[in-house]
């Protein structure tokens, strides 16, 4: 019985140890993403995003991988600063789901303005890391 609590024991703290590790992974790819969207750099972005991306604006609007992409080099989508507040992170099997406060300073098209933003972002761990697969923002309530 000694020997069986043992193990349990091993495999739970190997469990917590292995989801730490999914979790700094996690918070690494998030800062990588909001330095590549401040300062859009198209390699960056391909190997941080996956080919089927869905990334929801507060407007409504969805965008594709290649849309996302090339609005940001565009300067269409133009992001001057980026703080990110108020975040967790869950990991589920090979996926990790991220939620934070995003403050913006931004520059679309040109035009100064600001957001303020609550994001849920749903990462996919694949063989070469981990990728963005969903993107969802909503605006907060003032």
């Amino acid at each position: 019985m000694k020997y069986i609590l043992s193990f349990i024991l091993c495999m739970i703290s190997f469990q917590l140890i292995a989801q730490s590790k999914d979790e700094k992974a996690v918070m690494v790819v998030v800062e990588k993403l909001r330095v590549a969207m401040i300062d859009p750099d198209r390699q960056a972005l391909e190997n941080l995003v996956s080919d089927s991306l869905s990334y929801g604006h507060s407007s409504g609007h969805i965008e594709g991988k290649k849309e996302f992409i090339e609005n940001l080099l565009s300067g269409k989508s133009d992001f001057v600063t980026i703080d990110l507040s108020a975040q967790t992170i869950s990991i589920v099997d090979n996926l990790a789901i991220v939620r934070h406060n995003l403050s913006a300073t931004t520059n679309d098209g040109g035009k100064p303005g600001s957001v303020k933003i609550h994001v849920l972002l749903v990462w996919e761990k694949t063989k070469i890391g981990w990728k963005l697969v969903a993107r969802q923002a909503v605006k907060l309530a003032s």
